[in-house]
């Protein structure tokens, strides 16, 4: 045997070999009797041919794939559709982009696990399976896996090739069928990376591919997308109906509900349909086994289920293509604990510099765990179900990092809270509260913390200032038994919200029980900071308003002045020294002093509002039309009407046409003028 010649110094030396991905034919192919050496390809080696270790083929075995015909009704379904309910905006989506002339048409579904991505491809495939042909159905979940469905492809196709030829020979030979003929549909069902297909779907100039994927990011310029979302309510029930009627009556108590619950997330109403269908309980028995034993319940499936796809392990896959991206499950974990829409995404500021928070929820975006609109996140209420809830049997979901996580979602929350209760920060504290309602939900009041409290505390105060008053005492309530357990009953923060709770029911006619709680509150101050500090002067103020709602002005009016006189010899001309004058006046007006006390007072105060504070100011307009009040009980409608339309005007603009105040200054307005037209005509 002679060795391989070696090149001199001043030869070349050899080529490289193309890689196995460069687009040149290398397959030979032949039929009947085979004599002779066959060599194909650069730099091929010709090999000695021995009949004993040959392959015969029958004859046709390697037709050209340009003239392969495919078999009538060739298709490979996976399962029948089931249980198809709504998605008709989708469906009418896939016929308009499907139906589109010319060449290859490719159209990517995505959406989060369990939405329904590949029942939905199923029932359209099926449904049009008249107009394709072949239609084939691939596990595209990595390149290995659309290999072999390509190979399955091309056996279907021309099936003397089974057991001959490797897969990538195999895949190599369907792709040359797909891009000689057309008609055909090709499902890629659950595609992990464009990038997985980009290189296959480039070769299609005909035909139709339908592709699948939680994968929301990645396909511009690969693929038309539709976002998959979960069905509406209406549908939702609809499904949890059928499963559950499919072989006769059957309660559906509770099917709304637990709709609701689920997020109308298909997988998981379908599993709780199943479930309760085999075990012959109600929706509503379902929805308090899931309130009791969660970890259970999102495991669970009904006999012949795929224990893969259950509620706690379908977004398995993505969090664990997610481990190596930092923060990224730590953020969702946080996120969790919010409500699931209008998160903002500045309550994860400081968590990480901005470059790693951005790329953190990019990641999380682009594997559909959630959404992103401007400056908000959101997030399936039922993926912050399961992900709040510890399993130790799962990496994603230990206790501690779960902990963690809810500990830093208070903190966040504490630390993005608006800053103010004017009505410019009312839209704000709107979007704010049901993240702060989402979060206490999930506190036992038992274990609240200091955090939990100040949240509470703050929302109570805005739910005061907004009318709600009975979530403000619910609020309040909570809040105060949090602090007194975490640090103490005299701490100030402690006084403050028994001060706001002795407001809520001074607001509510419960003047009894205010008067109670400010006398206690009043001789703490008095004893721990002194007479003039300025929460002791706070509460001072007030109880003088629970005395003068009780009708005791003679205890009343003591207080009001002692109140306004350290006022204006600590702060000045101030906006709580003029808050103060405001319910002197108002208390003066009660005993009858109208003319000689009240109107000189609420003038003063009036002149130097509108000079500080400008006369769009509320509580400009509050003295505005207080001072209107007394010039209409004096019938001075003259002096009355001009200070009616300024509190109107003002408070319109302000707080809008169906705020209390808005209406009150409305009315008494419209009554001043009908006044002064009857007072004309008589």
């Amino acid at each position: 045997m002679s060795s391989r010649p070696r090149w001199g110094k001043d030869e070349p030396p050899t080529p490289a070999l193309p890689s196995s991905n460069t687009a040149v034919d290398r397959s030979i192919s032949a039929e009947g009797d085979i004599s002779g050496i066959a060599s194909t390809g650069d730099y091929a080696t010709n090999v000695l041919y021995r009949p004993e270790h040959a392959t015969l083929l029958p004859p046709g075995a390697f037709r050209p794939a340009a003239e392969v015909q495919s078999a009538p009704g060739l298709a490979n379904f996976p399962k029948k559709s089931g249980v198809f309910v709504g998605r008709n905006h989708a469906l009418a989506d896939l016929d308009g982009a499907m139906t589109r002339p010319g060449g290859a048409v490719i159209q990517a579904v995505h959406g989060l696990g369990g939405i329904g991505k590949s029942a939905l491809a199923v029932h359209w495939a099926v449904s049009r399976a008249a107009d394709y042909n072949p239609i084939w159905w691939i596990a595209a979940d990595s390149p290995a896996a659309i290999d072999a469905g390509l190979a399955a492809l091309a056996v279907a196709l021309q099936p003397a090739m089974s057991g001959v030829l490797e897969v990538q020979e195999l895949r190599g030979w369907a792709v040359r069928w797909l891009a000689a003929h057309d008609q055909w549909l090709v499902i890629l069902d659950n595609v992990s990376n464009p990038g997985d297909v980009e290189p296959l779907l480039a070769n299609a100039p005909t035909g139709r591919y339908l592709i699948t994927s939680r994968r929301a990011t990645g396909w511009h310029g690969i693929a038309e997308q539709i976002r998959l979302d979960v069905l509406d309510h209406a549908e939702a029930v609809d499904l949890i109906a059928r499963i559950l009627t499919h072989r006769g009556p059957h309660d559906l108590d509770g099917a709304g509900d637990l709709c609701t619950e689920l997020g109308c997330l298909p997988l998981a109403i379908e599993q709780a349909a199943a479930y309760c269908a085999e075990a012959g309980a109600t929706p509503r028995r379902y929805l308090a086994l899931l309130a009791d034993y969660p970890v259970t319940m999102y495991n669970v499936t009904a006999e012949g289920g795929d224990a893969e796809r259950t509620i706690a392990r379908i977004w398995h896959v993505t969090l664990d293509r997610l481990a190596s991206v930092p923060f990224a499950e730590h953020f969702l974990r946080i996120l969790a604990w919010y409500a699931p829409d209008g998160i903002p995404l500045s309550l994860l500021n400081g968590l990480a510099e901005p470059p790693a928070i951005l790329h953190a929820i990019g990641r999380l975006a682009a594997y559909s765990m959630l959404t992103v609109d401007g400056e908000t996140l959101a997030v399936h209420r039922l993926v912050q179900a399961v992900t709040r809830t510890p399993d130790h049997d799962d990496p994603h979901r230990q206790s501690q990092d779960i902990e963690k996580a809810w500990t830093q979602a208070t903190k966040q929350l504490l630390r993005g809270q608006p800053h103010g209760m004017g009505p410019e920060r009312w839209p704000a504290w709107r979007s704010f509260l049901p993240h702060v309602d989402a979060l206490t939900s999930y506190s036992r009041p038992a274990v609240d913390t200091f955090e939990i409290a100040e949240l509470l505390s703050d929302a109570g105060a805005f739910h005061y200032f907004q009318f709600s008053y009975g979530r403000a005492i619910e609020c309040l309530e909570r809040a105060i038994s949090s602090y007194r357990r975490s640090v103490g009953s005299l701490h100030q923060r402690t006084l403050v919200a028994r001060n706001n709770l002795a407001s809520v029911y001074l607001a509510t006619g419960h003047e009894g029980r205010a008067i109670t709680i400010l006398e206690k509150i009043l001789a703490a101050h008095e004893r721990i900071a002194g007479e003039n500090h300025p929460e002791c002067l706070t509460t001072r103020n007030n109880l003088a308003a629970a005395y003068r709602a009780a009708d005791r002005l003679n205890e009343a009016i003591p207080l009001y002045e002692k109140t306004y006189f350290a006022l204006s010899e600590t702060l000045g001309l101030h906006r709580f020294t003029m808050m103060a004058a405001h319910n002197l006046a108002a208390a003066y007006s009660d005993t009858g002093h109208r003319d000689d006390q009240a109107i000189p007072l609420y003038g003063i105060l009036l002149a130097v509002q509108w000079q500080d504070l400008g006369g769009s100011d509320p509580d400009t307009l509050r003295t505005c039309h207080s001072l209107a009040l007394l010039y209409d009980a004096a019938d001075d409608m003259d002096r009355a009407i001009p200070l009616y339309e300024i509190a109107f005007a003002g408070r319109r603009r302000l707080f809008g046409d169906d705020y209390p105040d808005t209406l009150d200054s409305r009315n008494h307005l419209i009554r001043a003028y009908y006044r002064r037209i009857m007072r004309k005509a008589t």
